[in-house]
């Protein structure tokens, strides 16, 4: 089932539009936080993105930036906006098509199930995929999931990044540094402990696969990871 976030600040259309994925069975994820619209796709982690234009804030041109520095997922802008210009910015900013309202419900599905398979489906590049392997541990980064054994435990875009760096680091110490200039593009606005709770969340996710104290804390210096879970003899 694929995931699909919509980003729409009419709620009537937002609504119509999750009525009308959820009748085609896709898991739709209506936005209601504009000013954090970044950090929510990251959590959601969603197949597809359907962008409005006019938004509080910041427009959809903006957060499709911010998108497009993390994902190649679909972003399919639906605006009230019917100007060459303002689709010839949709694209020029990561977009992948542009639809103007009002607009035929069956025409959005059209282009919805068209950019579906061009990411995943049958017209889907062939790439292999990325993973990050270390004594039984394996990473899949595009999956964002980790696995050890018959476990896989699900992460975060920041958790997968956090986790590749440390794992083809290890047993080195990484710097916090290194880390914030993998994680946040701007580090001056982050603030001390957020690297800290990050840290935390990855540790927690260790832990649902049985490794404790992998993660270790090297004061002054930045944390190391030890594959702590292999038993010698």
């Amino acid at each position: 089932m694929a995931k699909i976030m919509i980003v729409e600040d009419d709620p009537k259309i937002a609504k119509l539009l999750q009525n009308h994925l959820e009748k085609y069975g896709y898991q739709a994820n209506i936005t209601e936080d504009f000013d954090h619209i970044f950090e929510l796709f990251t959590e959601i982690n969603p197949d597809m993105v359907l962008l409005d234009v006019n938004l509080p804030s910041y427009d959809g041109y903006y957060w499709c930036r911010q998108i497009r520095k993390i994902s190649t997922c679909p972003i399919l802008f639906i605006s009230a906006r019917s100007g060459e210009m303002d689709q010839v910015m949709a694209l020029e900013n990561g977009a992948d098509d542009f639809i103007t309202k009002p607009f035929h419900y069956e025409v959005v599905m059209a282009k919805i199930r068209s950019q579906l398979r061009r990411a995943y489906g049958e017209y889907a590049p062939k790439v292999e995929e990325r993973t990050v392997e270390l004594e039984g541990l394996t990473l899949y980064m595009e999956r964002m999931e980790v696995k050890k054994g018959d476990h896989i435990v699900s992460l975060t875009k920041k958790e997968a990044i956090m986790l590749e760096i440390l794992m083809k680091r290890s047993p080195r110490v990484v710097s916090r540094e290194t880390i914030l200039e993998k994680l946040w593009d701007d580090q001056s606005f982050v603030d001390e402990n957020t690297l800290n709770v990050n840290v935390t969340r990855v540790r927690k996710k260790l832990q649902e696969l049985g490794i404790d104290d992998a993660i270790e804390t090297v004061r002054g210096a930045g944390y190391r990871f030890i594959p702590n879970w292999v038993k010698e003899g």
